[in-house]
């Protein structure tokens, strides 16, 4: 009798060792879109600047991002290619928590790209798979792990059926509660804005990342309630932390990926940060060319989906 061997999802932080992971695809992204088909500020700033990347850029950062996790063993999957689908960033579509995946609720205009996945989950055991209930509205980009605590980015303002970009909702925060309830989850309510990409925070990857064991890189004023960061502050310690400016986030230095502990991929232009993690945290940077994706609103975590990650 054939014996059918799935993989086992293994996920409970953001620095665990990387052993599987998937990463987005640049292929065929489609036509340019246009300012009222973008679903994010940085994108409505790319079009009205006129600035969208092309395909041709994308592919080569992925490329690049994507030799840089070969070289460290990574198991790399891609989703299939969609003709003018943009599929660049895998973590909107699913995330993983322990052994589990979650399919993303996502905005309806990406709802297309979860098809691409089919073989991914194909070898994934099916009482892992979880669907959210209809009115549970949240990202992968907005879970961050930290072993047994998960940093949830909500927005739960009246206006949230209006703004594009806010993707997480107080349903979803309390499913996952109920999905799991031996960890503890704190909701980080994030500032909102659909068309100035230095007013408002898309994702919580876009303003608060653990960097290595109890390092964390944060943009203050991303989060809507200020006690929000000194919570954050005085969980990881001033002395462990990475704040980042404005201008920073703007340009997405909190949405850096760790292959491990001692290893994390980062923008080859985030100079600052990237002294700061070598120098200050003896931390191995990987320096990958990533600007022109970010010109999408997203960047080297948003591209990726991980699957399995062990501690040393």
């Amino acid at each position: 009798m054939l014996k059918i061997r799935y993989m086992n999802l293994h996920v409970k932080n953001e620095t665990s060792t990387l052993r599987a992971v998937v990463l987005g695809q640049p292929g065929s992204i489609g036509k340019k879109p246009t300012l009222d088909t973008t679903y994010d500020a940085k994108s409505y700033e790319s079009i009205l600047k006129d600035e969208y990347p092309t395909e041709e850029a994308i592919y080569k950062e992925m490329s690049a991002f994507e030799k840089v996790l070969l070289k460290y063993d990574v198991q790399v999957f891609r989703p299939w290619i969609l003709e003018n689908c943009n599929q660049v960033f895998a973590r909107d579509v699913g995330f993983v928590i322990d052994d589990k995946i979650i399919n993303s609720n996502i905005i309806p205009d990406r709802e297309d790209e979860k098809e691409a996945y089919e073989g991914v989950y194909n070898q994934i055991a099916y009482n892992k798979i979880y669907n959210l209930p209809e009115k549970a509205h949240v990202e992968g980009g907005d879970v961050v792990l930290f072993n047994d605590l998960v940093f949830v980015g909500c927005y739960f303002g009246v206006d949230y059926p209006q703004l594009k970009t806010a993707r997480t909702n107080l349903y979803a925060f309390n499913f996952l509660k109920e999905l799991f309830p031996d960890k503890t989850l704190i909701p980080l309510e994030l500032k909102k804005h659909d068309t100035n990409p230095r007013l408002g925070v898309l994702h919580l990857d876009c303003a608060f990342m653990p960097a290595s064991n109890g390092k964390a890189i944060i943009y203050k004023e991303g989060f809507l309630h200020p006690k929000d960061y000194d919570m954050l502050v005085d969980m990881f310690g001033k002395q462990n932390v990475f704040d980042i400016t404005q201008e920073e986030m703007y340009f997405m230095n909190a949405n850096i990926f760790s292959i491990s502990p001692g290893v994390v991929v980062s923008e080859e232009h985030f100079t600052r940060l990237n002294e700061h993690l070598e120098k200050e945290w003896g931390i191995t940077v990987e320096r990958v060319p990533y600007y022109e994706i970010s010109k999408m609103g997203g960047l080297l975590r948003c591209s990726t989906l991980p699957l399995v990650r062990y501690d040393d």
